[in-house]
């Protein structure tokens, strides 16, 4: 197992929690960034990896924005700025199309690339203390990791343009009537309740959680009719897989069933 600077790894019943730890409020640099991406990379060939979690270290913050200081000094870099934003595209988007699933554990503010690493994760578990947003407005620029393109697909254009242009920050209670996150549970619970939903994913075989990403994320970027075609090849290809005569099987023979990933 490697060891980085900022990001922890750790590896528990099939479950990889990748913690983002940049004290005081686990700000991205490009060496967070680059760490971050060694580590998915590493959890998303794993094996015995099922389900990634990612959250941040301490109380305070998930991810609260990018590093100020560093994005001060790519202002006097001709093409900095576009450089640093698909840096993180590109890892965001390899996040957006992993076929384990990518669950956010949101323990704190959540803020600029922070809600943007958030939104490219499959699913998103957000302490009730956590504040939410696209700040960087306020700083004289856009969104540049995918704020503007996967916030607006989330809560709708209206309100993402909203967020977007006001650099407001939202409560947790907000963001789920928004749609933009999955459940609101109390602070110090975040982590627990996204261990809880990966095991319940850990228990399903490997091989139709990623036939439905596959098919979910492929069918949003088309039309209905080819997403259906997705769906329908996806389906198909299920058919000679030993969990899928198990999973009938068990299922007729009113027992649990015992899914072999194969």
């Amino acid at each position: 197992m490697a060891e980085w600077q900022y990001i922890r790894s750790e590896v528990t019943d099939r479950i990889a929690v990748l913690t983002i730890d940049h004290p005081p409020v686990n700000s991205f640099n490009t060496q967070v960034v680059t760490e971050l991406s060694e580590a998915f990379d590493q959890a998303l060939v794993d094996d015995e990896v099922k389900v990634i979690v990612i959250t941040g270290g301490g109380t305070n913050a998930f991810v609260a924005g990018a590093d100020i200081p560093e994005i001060k000094a790519l202002l006097g870099q001709p093409g900095g700025l576009r450089t640093a934003s698909e840096q993180g595209q590109t890892l965001f988007l390899q996040i957006a199309k992993a076929t384990k699933p990518i669950i956010a554990a949101i323990n704190g503010f959540c803020l600029g690339g922070g809600l943007e690493l958030a939104m490219a994760c499959h699913m998103r578990i957000c302490s009730d203390r956590a504040r939410l947003g696209q700040p960087e407005m306020n700083l004289g620029i856009i969104p540049g990791w995918g704020g503007t393109q996967r916030l607006a697909r989330l809560v709708g254009k209206g309100k993402a343009i909203e967020l977007i242009l006001t650099g407001d920050m939202i409560t947790a209670q907000e963001a789920y009537r928004l749609g933009l996150v999955n459940k609101v549970v109390p602070a110090g619970a975040v982590l627990k309740e996204a261990r809880g939903l990966a095991r319940k994913i850990v228990s399903k075989s490997k091989l139709p959680v990623a036939a439905a990403l596959r098919a979910i994320s492929g069918g949003l970027q088309v039309p209905i009719e080819e997403g259906l075609q997705i769906e329908a090849e996806e389906f198909g290809n299920l058919e000679d897989t030993e969990d899928a005569s198990e999973g009938v099987s068990a299922f007729m023979e009113k027992r649990r069933p015992q899914f072999k990933d194969r």
